[in-house]
């Protein structure tokens, strides 16, 4: 075992984390960014009404890339498990 593959590891496992996050986060900026501009135009400011259509996005975008994102999640964890004994040198 080399400290470059506890790294290699550790950096697959964190980029599947940014990109499942960011799969999530970035469609809800973007309906707060939408939602946010209605407001300033119209000059309505609730505070509730950004969050029902973020949550529904949230929620679409879950549903359509959910079976994608546990595939990711679950070949990470494989790589994981399939690495240990690797990295405690047996």
């Amino acid at each position: 075992m080399t400290p470059q593959y506890v790294l290699d590891l550790f950096g697959e496992a964190f980029w599947t984390v940014v990109m499942l996050v960011s799969m999530i986060v970035l469609p809800s900026l973007l309906m707060g960014l939408v939602i946010a501009t209605f407001q300033a135009a119209t000059q309505i400011n609730e505070q509730t009404l950004s969050f029902l259509p973020r949550l529904l996005v949230i929620i679409f975008v879950i549903m359509i890339m959910g079976p994608w994102m546990v595939t990711k999640l679950t070949d990470v964890f494989r790589l994981i498990f399939d690495a240990i004994p690797i990295v405690i040198g047996l």
